[in-house]
């Protein structure tokens, strides 16, 4: 029996609704491992005889391209790279505007082996999905839309001791920051890429929130702000959009707030080791290209992901979902899950509007900054004194 095509990957991609239907379509076995973000980085980087593909985000790339973990691919085996849309691949659309690693900066690999937007025939990571974030609202008593317009919101008093962030410094830490941005409470040079003295400051402005009571401990995994919305311990919380999925489809009043100052963005991907050659190197290729053929984004649309790929999406999901998922229409009939049980009822409308409205609503996209080390062990004191000052602490570092 042929080696199976190991994929380090994270929670945030189905592969266990994708594996057998991918593995019938190749004719090869799949592995799937999967890590937490941190964890899965880690490895990515100092361990690429350990996996054949890795599948994270783009502001992962400092890292793993910085320690020539990966090899450049090949656009001209991607069978629909001309199909990608100009979200990841053209600096200059209108939707990448936006602080942070912006996606097309750190695309194509120049001929010094650095990332650029210059188009060339090689690139670094092959985008898949991605979305535009926010954070959730418990909407039982709220007109989300119309009341929680702003990061600000996280700080308002209102809801201490209720809101809860993302165990992960390249996610939560722009959430706080867009917070105190918006509230007037700390003005940064550079979002996206913070000096030492902003970190600390930003740091200093999380101390007191969690020493007040009004920060709850940070959640790891996707399913924790399920069932702390569901017991009344959170009211606002980072979030993803399979979380709110599922929350739907538990029954719970749940929106995503459209912030004024506009969505934190990220844009995931597959990349391949630099071990990788002859048949296992064929293999990788074609899983890129069957990820790519419209099944997986059809997946993930019913996650609340938006794929590179829309066109093949829309061929392959019913104009239900597609309207309600892409378009931002009201749901012309019951919706399900990416595991086919119901969730979206008729008439419901995703916050945020169409994919082209999110789009042109980014304010920052996750990112590893160049202090990204010192940023790690400040966030790992937060979440630490989180834990300390309330439930036990989960996290597994």
């Amino acid at each position: 029996m042929s080696e199976p095509l190991r994929i380090l990957t994270t929670e945030i991609q189905p592969w266990r609704l994708l594996k057998a239907q991918a593995e019938s379509d190749l004719g090869f076995e799949l592995e799937f491992i999967e890590k937490d973000f941190i964890s899965a980085q880690r490895t990515a980087a100092v361990d690429p005889g350990s996996y054949d593909v890795y599948d994270q985000c783009f502001h992962n790339l400092d890292i793993v391209w910085y320690w020539r973990a990966i090899q450049a691919i090949d656009t001209r085996r991607i069978t629909h790279w001309d199909d990608l849309d100009d979200l990841t691949r053209t600096a200059g659309a209108s939707a990448q505007r936006g602080l942070g690693d912006v996606p097309a900066s750190r695309l194509f690999v120049q001929h010094d082996a650095t990332l650029s937007d210059s188009p060339t025939g090689s690139i670094s990571m092959l985008p898949t999905f991605y979305n535009f974030d926010s954070f959730a609202v418990e909407a039982s008593q709220i007109d989300v839309d119309k009341e929680i317009t702003s990061w600000a919101e996280l700080l308002n008093p209102k809801w201490a001791g209720q809101v809860a962030l993302v165990d992960e410094p390249a996610i939560g830490l722009f959430d706080l920051a867009m917070a105190l941005s918006a509230a007037g409470q700390m003005e940064f040079e550079n979002m996206g890429n913070m000096s030492v003295r902003e970190i600390d400051t930003l740091v200093d402005h999380a101390q007191r929130l969690i020493h007040s009571g009004h920060l709850s401990p940070f959640w790891l995994r996707a399913d924790e702000p399920v069932e702390r919305f569901l017991n009344g311990e959170l009211k606002l919380a980072s979030i993803w959009s399979p979380t709110i999925v599922e929350m739907k489809r538990q029954g719970m009043s749940i929106r995503q707030a459209r912030p004024v100052e506009g969505y934190r963005a990220w844009h995931g991907g597959m990349c391949l080791s630099r071990n990788l050659d002859g048949r296992m190197l064929d293999k990788s290729y074609e899983w890129l290209n069957w990820y790519l053929d419209g099944h997986a984004g059809a997946v993930v649309a019913r996650q609340g992901y938006y794929m590179s790929v829309p066109d093949r999406v829309k061929a392959r999901l019913p104009k239900a979902d597609w309207d309600y998922w892409y378009e931002g229409l009201p749901a012309s009939q019951n919706l399900c899950d990416a595991a086919g049980r119901p969730t979206i009822q008729t008439g419901e409308i995703r916050s945020g509007g169409s994919r082209q409205d999110r789009a042109r609503h980014i304010a920052i996209w996750n990112s590893t900054m160049d202090e990204h080390n010192y940023v790690v062990r400040r966030w790992n004191e937060l979440v630490a004194l989180a834990a300390s000052k309330s439930r036990p602490q989960r996290r597994v570092s």
